[in-house]
């Protein structure tokens, strides 16, 4: 596929069909295919952007080829079906080392492993014992917590501010990360990063399709934007990704351009027309939301 031959793609989610038991996921088996082991989600507040919570800056890393997307259903009896939820030490070990490094790399001064190991507690269970054992051993000078998985839910939309990097398994990650997106004003605006040792993989952070928005002219192009933003970063790229970033800050910043899902009356058009308008002149750079 392109992607391995280039070692980087953006891509707009694909529809998986739930009503169809024998469709897999296009979306699962690429990151399967490329082991793009880490999903990386940054939810930042943006001043403009009605939302209920100010001050929201939270990284949120999900393991991304394991747990309860692993695909192993099968109905032992007719009416009994089984779901294998399939996690093994080594990936737990990898994706949290990297949110470990994360924080240290990125001065991050926490990390919240969410877990359900009260119920699962072999499966789960074993995810906090490593995500423990790590912190203890190797990251001292990061402050560690532990948080259930229905707790945490319920704190992240009551005080959101408490968070810093969080880390969980893939369908906690996937719950959390929604979570999340709400709450800084919905899935238009946050990009999503996929990462493996060699490949890396750019699309919005929430994976909606929006097929309800086709063809009205109305769909946020910001998360997207803002994947493209963290492709030219990870390629080195910095200097055209802070101007692509600045240009679409000050669209919603300061031109306060919005689409129908953030409070606004203005068409998709009219926002890439301004971010390219912005691109075209010398703007000072902006707040570090942007990036």
């Amino acid at each position: 596929m392109a992607c391995e031959r280039n070692g980087v793609a953006i891509k707009g989610n694909i529809e998986t069909k739930f009503d169809h038991p024998d469709f897999k996921s296009r979306n699962v088996e690429i990151r399967r295919r490329l082991d793009l082991y880490a999903n990386i989600l940054h939810c930042v507040s943006i001043p403009t952007i009605p939302t209920r919570h100010k001050g929201i800056d939270i990284v949120l890393i999900r393991e991304n080829t394991e747990g309860e997307y692993s695909g192993l259903e099968h109905e032992t009896v007719k009416g009994v079906i089984e779901s294998i939820k399939l996690v093994t030490r080594k990936n737990i070990e990898r994706i949290a080392r990297y949110a470990f490094e994360f924080a240290v790399i990125n001065n991050r001064k926490k990390v919240t492993a969410v877990h359900k190991a009260n119920i699962q507690k072999l499966g789960d269970g074993l995810f906090l014992k490593v995500c423990k054992d790590m912190a203890a051993a190797e990251y001292k000078n990061v402050e560690f917590e532990a948080m259930i998985v229905d707790n945490a839910s319920m704190q992240l939309v009551s005080r959101p501010q408490q968070f810093d990097v969080m880390v969980m398994p893939n369908l906690y990650g996937n719950i959390i990360s929604n979570i999340a997106c709400g709450l800084v004003g919905g899935p238009g605006l946050v990009s999503g990063i996929n990462v493996g040792d060699k490949f890396a993989l750019f699309e919005t952070g929430t994976r909606n399709t929006g097929t309800a928005l086709t063809g009205k002219n109305s769909a946020n192009p910001t998360a997207f934007i803002r994947a493209a933003v963290d492709m030219l970063r990870y390629l080195g790229l910095d200097a055209d990704a802070n101007r692509l970033s600045d240009a679409l800050y000050a669209t919603l910043t300061e031109q306060r351009l919005h689409t129908a899902d953030i409070g606004g009356s203005e068409k998709t058009t009219t926002l890439i027309d301004c971010i390219m308008k912005n691109l075209s002149t010398e703007i000072e750079p902006r707040h570090v939301e942007a990036r």
